[in-house]
């Protein structure tokens, strides 16, 4: 196996040849011991020979979130897509070293089938759904973050504030895992809700943090608060984003506020992540891509008909499970849409590991809201992320829908909540954010200005493990 520093350079037929390998392990040593997918094999007369190459994963059904997500009738079906071997099927698909190493060593068992931590996916349309990791997984985990340490050339001497929420979600782990694995000294706060805005900036100044990780719109809130306080930051080289899209407008307005409390040329970043891959990846520089592990995933752009696209080309993210325990998945469609995947070297770091594309419209960020109806039309609302996040003259926001008058049988009303900076022409700002609106959704709205304090309090800043952008109040009519 290569190691992560060979692995950076391998050429593109050469890391192609590794997958393949992997693959062919993966589905003939470890997939039967998966529910799901050993019944997928037999009811498609699929063997597990037949799969040799990451191309022979074209002869496989795609997983969709329906297939995952626990309902009323069947609130245990993420177990299906849990790694369960037991003594028949060791005996009969294992080889020897590993019936020998499985069935008389139960640490190894454990260690490399035993559930012993979970994530939740976010999506509040469905029943959150559990992904687990094994003792195994949770080193892949850590190994990750090294990686994109390693990718971000932080060094020792780096201090990390990790102001994610705390809660079983990815983005808080892996930036545990990441400062755990490299060694750095890190204070993990849980965010605004468990030690508060106030006492992560007074840390951050007393630690001469380095590094500070979190939600955009939270960090956003954070920095702003930080510049209002006349707080010191100019220790701060590196900002990490997780979670959400990021905005060309609110990078600049957080590298200027940073600037503003003595930061000098901070690297504002972002990763890219869903639950079900069990562990984020990295752009390397601003719209860099995102830069995978291809000995942990195979990831393939499919088209609107299931069929692959060419290197570059646009379509939805499919990703299959390559090294991994506990929670598998294979050929497991994401929803999120991406302008391309790439093979050829970075031209900023020079590593040839697959890139994503780093445009990408990210259907787990408000999974239920993604495409609703207002007014008769049908609106995607994560088209508000771009409009408002990036605004220069837009402090905070939020999105309410709503029945008029809260008669359920009247009709729907977009408004939105608006707390501008303070030397903003509110009308000016209203009109030219109505026009984008209207273009954009082909719904007109109502905007409000509200003052900070009370838009603070609407979004749940300091009360919520992430903070209510879009709330949709048609629902408790």
């Amino acid at each position: 196996m290569a190691s992560w520093h060979q692995l950076q350079y391998l050429k593109p037929e050469k890391i192609k040849t590794l997958q393949d390998k992997l693959l062919r392990n993966f589905i003939r040593n470890i997939i039967p011991y998966h529910p799901f997918y050993s019944k997928i094999f037999k009811q498609y007369n699929i063997k597990y020979s037949n799969i040799k190459t990451t191309d022979d994963l074209k002869k496989l059904p795609f997983t969709a979130k329906e297939d995952i997500a626990p309902t009323a009738k069947y609130p245990k079906k993420s177990l299906d897509f849990v790694l369960q071997p037991n003594k028949k099927l060791i005996q009969q698909y294992a080889t020897i070293y590993n019936k020998i190493k499985i069935i008389f060593n139960k640490n190894k068992l454990f260690y490399g089938y035993k559930p012993v931590h979970i994530h939740f996916t976010t999506g509040r349309s469905t029943n959150a759904t559990p992904i687990f990791y094994t003792a195994y997984d949770l080193q892949k985990l850590e190994e990750s973050g090294r990686r994109m340490v390693n990718l971000l050339n932080m060094s020792g001497n780096d201090v990390v504030i990790n102001a994610f929420p705390y809660a079983p979600h990815l983005a808080f782990w892996q930036t545990f895992y990441a400062a755990k694995g490299a060694n750095l000294l890190s204070l993990h706060t849980g965010g605004g809700k468990i030690l508060g805005t106030e006492k992560i900036i007074k840390s951050f100044q007393g630690m001469k943090a380095t590094c500070l990780a979190g939600m955009p719109g939270y960090l956003y809130h954070l920095i702003r608060t930080a510049k209002e306080q006349k707080s010191d930051f100019s220790s701060l080289s590196l900002v990490v984003f997780g979670g959400e899209r990021v905005p060309q407008g609110l990078r600049d307005k957080i590298r200027e506020d940073l600037t503003a409390i003595g930061s000098k040329s901070p690297r504002i970043l972002s990763t890219y992540a869903f639950t079900e891959g069990k562990c984020a990846w990295l752009e390397c520089k601003e719209g860099g891509g995102y830069h995978l592990y291809p000995d942990f995933e195979f990831i393939e752009i499919v088209d609107k008909n299931g069929e692959r696209v060419g290197e570059g080309e646009k379509g939805e993210i499919v990703y299959t499970s390559l090294d991994w325990r506990g929670s598998v998945f294979l050929r497991y469609k994401t929803g999120d849409m991406t302008k391309g995947l790439y093979y050829e070297k970075c031209h900023h770091c020079g590593r040839t590991l697959p890139r994503i594309d780093p445009a990408i419209e990210r259907s787990s960020e408000y999974k239920e809201f993604k495409l609703t109806k207002i007014k008769g039309s049908f609106v995607n609302l994560n088209a508000f992320f771009s409009i408002m996040m990036g605004h220069k003259d837009i402090e905070e926001w939020q999105v309410e829908i709503k029945k008029k008058n809260n008669d359920p049988y009247e009709i729907d009303e977009l408004v939105i909540y608006i707390a501008p900076k303070k030397n903003a022409n509110f009308e000016k700002l209203k009109s030219s954010l109505k026009n984008k609106i209207i273009v954009e959704t082909e719904v007109t709205p109502e905007i409000v200005k509200v003052d900070m304090e009370e838009l603070l309090h609407r979004l749940g800043m300091e009360t919520e493990l992430k903070e209510k952008r879009i709330v949709d109040n048609r629902k408790n009519i």
